[in-house]
């Protein structure tokens, strides 16, 4: 599998051609999940393009199958991974030199590992957003050993009236420059740790769609472009306060959503990515870009309860965040096809309604995709990759290789 193109040219619009996606996967039993090869070359491409010669760290929580983490590494301007676990980053940085751990972590065990091996250590950046973060895996990891690799959590959220309105992830408590610089003393004062960077992810921006249907889109897109000048200012302001104390490896900024947004900042000099090859039901609806479709999951008709209902045995594949219909995975092939309201995608059985529903006998297949990237990968041991019109690789996912790290 590669994901670089040999001659260095722009690949054009990937186009799904239903007719081989099917004939190649018609002897597999669902539920299985495809990957397509063309449509994540033109994906990678194109995020690349957005970057604007700024590096992308791979989020791994998008994706969860080390063979398409490697190769997506090998696409000129792709460098490091963005974790979402230490015991993840741990098993990754065996084969990665450049791991930085997207969230806090308190796994004692993990830390003990990192603590005590000095190339791991070398590898691996813890993220910590608080005092409370340091002192404790200052505890953890004891006096002695290789220097622990620290990078500092900015809160990237838009904060209006005062604070009392709250538009962005909860992550980070240290929202303003004068908080990162204290945080940054603090870092510096533990003799066992070494302040090497700082990260902001802009999910208002990264994470939201500005081209939902209805009205939303026109509030989503004033306060996209509030936030965007807003953390653009701040970010500058806090990244210079951290450098006075420490000198930085890397500022990292952005999402699949906001790539051409975040590169823009000059504090900024790398950027994290990783939904955007898979393109899930998410990136629908965005005005920036449009990525290709590349990821799908399959299942089979079981029932014909009535003429106007196929029932597809399971289905229940939720996508995490608030809970709603924009969670639920969407029928795709055969076009046409709808969730009922009443059962919505079930953990055993999914019904489905429309207009090609008649066409359905039981045991066809119906594929779907999933809302967001990575969770996918929870419910399959193995990714069916597709190129050429035939299956050309199989590959195990985190769950295949048996690990589950949230």
């Amino acid at each position: 599998m590669t994901l670089t193109n040999p001659l260095g040219k722009p690949y054009g619009p990937a186009r799904t051609l239903w007719p081989d996606l099917l004939e190649a996967t018609a002897h597999l039993d669902p539920p299985y999940a495809v990957l397509d090869l063309a449509a994540v070359r033109t994906n990678a491409h194109q995020l690349v393009s957005r970057a604007a010669g700024k590096p992308i760290r791979i989020a791994s929580k998008s994706i969860r199958v080390r063979s398409v983490i490697r190769d997506a590494l090998e696409v000129p301007g792709m460098s490091g991974i963005l974790a979402y676990t230490l015991p993840e980053a741990l098993w990754l940085a065996e084969e990665h030199d450049d791991v930085v751990v997207g969230y806090p972590t308190m796994h004692r065990e993990a830390l003990r590992r990192l603590a005590k091996d000095e190339e791991l250590a070398s590898r691996i950046t813890l993220m910590v957003d608080s005092p409370e973060h340091l002192d404790l895996t200052a505890e953890i990891v004891g006096p002695g050993g290789p220097p622990i690799r620290i990078c500092l959590e900015l809160d990237a959220s838009l904060r209006l009236a005062g604070g009392r309105v709250h538009l962005g992830a909860r992550r980070s408590p240290v929202h303003s420059p004068a908080a990162a610089a204290d945080l940054a003393q603090k870092v510096v004062a533990h003799p066992r740790f070494e302040l090497v960077g700082v990260m902001a992810y802009e999910g208002q921006i990264a994470g939201m769609g500005d081209n939902q249907p209805g009205l939303k889109r026109f509030a989503v897109r004033a306060m996209q472009s509030s936030s965007a000048a807003e953390l653009a200012e701040r970010r500058a302001a806090a990244v210079a306060a951290v450098r006075a104390v420490a000198p930085l490896e890397f500022v990292n900024g952005g999402g699949t959503g906001s790539l051409e947004l975040t590169t823009a900042e000059d504090a900024v000099t790398e950027l994290a990515a990783g939904s955007g090859l898979f393109a899930p039901r998410l990136f629908d609806f965005y005005t920036r870009f449009r990525p290709q479709p590349a990821a799908y999951f399959v299942l089979s008709v079981v029932r014909r309860p009535s003429p106007q209902h196929a029932t597809v045995l399971g289905g229940g594949w939720i996508a995490s965040g608030a809970a709603g219909k924009d969670r639920l995975p969407t029928p795709v092939w055969p076009e046409g096809l709808s969730l009922v309201d009443q059962e919505g995608a079930g953990e055993v059985q999914t019904p489905l309604v429309g207009d090609r529903v008649d066409e359905l006998g039981i045991g066809d297949h119906v594929w779907f995709r999933h809302t967001k990237a990575g969770e996918l990968c929870e419910h399959v041991d193995e990714l069916h990759l597709i190129d050429d019109g035939r299956i050309v690789d199989v590959v195990p996912t985190y769950r295949g290789e048996g690990k589950t790290f949230l």
